[in-house]
């Protein structure tokens, strides 16, 4: 039984790294195609390839097809699409979702593997995903967050290339030279769509949307009013500037007054689980009774009015500014 759960193991390993080779296979066939791979030794042995590895490519392209049809299917409003975009992880939901499910069965297997029994093997798999999850939207806020503080200099900058003459997609192209990711990549895929034909204010919109930062709406809002009352670009980037650093003082403020009531909610809800650890290493045999019976109720009662505490005093704690 035991090396059965090690091959699936292994096997589902082997499918997730297929699937995020695939993925870069592509994207290395597309640059090709648009000219914008450079030249290696490896291009005059990619012809050399056996019969095996390109089955293995096909089965794997099949696989990632049918989960993003699935995904597709289930998920209409493209919200999983929208999040990996945000979170600027380079996999289609397909290759997500395989790679996610290969994880978490291989938790799954390897807790089978060493603990031997099923339920834990099931809450490794639940506790894997939900920190995927977690680590996903982890990923999207603290890349908001780094937009959001490079915005106020980005604007400035663009204020002083416009006040010198240059056009606003000069002046953020300048920009993109001179700033750090994200807000580089951002603003350089907006040049990007710009130079393909679109429109500025729409290509900004749909970053806004993208994004989904309060303070790049109001950006977007106030070009578009701008641009349809007239006036001084540059005056009003200034203008932004200032009241996103001083926003954002507020925030900083705000963190500081309210860090306290966050520290209680979580030495309130980890305090639970460590005197739980600490009764099962002092006594093991106090506390058998919640194994069984009404105790797995007082366990589970236990474990939601700890999260429930958690997300009230949290919600409590968060003010809007």
């Amino acid at each position: 039984m035991r090396f059965v759960l090690l091959a699936l193991l292994v096997g589902l390993a082997l499918l997730a790294a297929a699937a995020v080779l695939y993925r870069r296979d592509n994207d290395a066939e597309i640059a090709e195609l648009l000219g914008m791979a450079p030249w290696s030794p490896e291009k005059d042995d990619k012809e050399a390839k056996d019969d095996k590895e390109q089955s293995l490519s096909a089965m794997t392209g099949r696989a990632v097809d049918l989960a993003g049809q699935a995904v597709d299917r289930v998920d209409g409003k493209r919200s999983l699409t929208d999040l990996l975009e945000r979170a600027q992880v380079p996999l289609r939901p397909g290759e997500f979702v395989i790679v996610t499910i290969a994880g978490c069965l291989g938790i799954a297997a390897l807790l089978m593997l060493v603990w031997g029994s099923a339920l834990v093997a099931a809450g490794g798999a639940a506790g894997a995903a939900l920190i995927t999850a977690r680590v996903l939207r982890r990923r999207v806020t603290k890349r908001a967050k780094a937009f959001t503080a490079q915005l106020p200099d980005a604007l400035s900058l663009v204020a002083s290339s416009l006040s010198a003459g240059h056009t606003f997609l000069r002046a953020v192209q300048m920009m993109c030279e001179e700033s750090a990711p994200p807000l580089s990549e951002e603003f350089g895929r907006l040049v990007a769509e710009t130079r393909l034909g679109d429109n500025v204010t729409e290509a900004l919109e749909r970053m806004a949307q993208r994004l989904q930062v309060r303070d790049l709406d109001m950006v977007v809002q106030a070009i578009r009013i701008q641009q349809t009352v007239g006036g001084k670009l540059a005056d009003l980037f200034h203008t932004l500037s200032d009241v996103i650093r001083a926003r954002d003082e507020v925030k900083r403020e705000v963190q500081i007054l309210t860090a306290e009531g966050r520290m209680s909610a979580y030495v309130l809800a980890g305090l639970v689980p460590v005197l739980f650890l600490m009764m099962r290493i002092i006594n093991p045999t106090y506390i058998e009774p919640l194994y069984s019976g009404m105790g797995l109720f007082v366990l589970i009662g236990c474990a939601v009015s700890v999260v429930t505490g958690l997300i009230v005093i949290l919600k409590m704690v968060k003010i809007e500014v």
